[in-house]
């Protein structure tokens, strides 16, 4: 199976200068596949969808390069759960829904949610604090395993 790189390739590059890092083919190859995946995918996950197009990279290799995209704010880590540590490219304020009957993340945005969570912290005259980012991740089952869950 050859793994033709996406229309991202372009953006791709833009990004890693912007953060300071050389642009690679790994580096390019492995952060097109995050952004095909669109599911937070695991290391694993992004291992098997690139390696029989690029077999020289080893899945330690791609390990250290999502590690080098984390800590260059080019990603941030999901856990799950059972402690699987998945990815996500979204860097937006916005929380989680964990399934842990399918696995499955969803991405949710409710920035009255985030409101409410911020006055809640000012209320309570929190000090030495400044807020950065907020994150909820909710975790439970779909009912209906075959169902999407829908946030009105």
């Amino acid at each position: 199976m050859i793994l033709v790189l996406s229309n991202n390739y372009s953006h791709i590059k833009e990004k890693l200068s912007e953060a300071g890092l050389k642009v690679t083919h790994q580096r390019i190859v492995i952060m097109d596949s995050i952004l095909r995946l669109d599911n937070h995918p695991t290391v694993e996950q992004i291992f098997d969808l690139i390696r029989d197009a690029n077999p020289s990279l080893s899945l330690g290799t791609v390990y250290k390069t999502v590690e080098t995209f984390v800590n260059n704010g080019l990603l941030s880590k999901v856990s799950t759960n059972e402690g699987q540590m998945r990815y996500d490219p979204k860097l937006h304020n916005h929380g989680h829904i964990y399934c842990g009957n399918t696995s499955e993340i969803i991405d949710y945005y409710d920035e009255e949610l985030n409101d409410m969570i911020l006055n809640f912290f000012k209320k309570k005259k929190v000090n030495n604090l400044k807020i950065k980012n907020i994150t909820l991740q909710i975790n439970g089952d779909k009912i209906d395993p075959e169902k999407d869950i829908l946030i009105k």
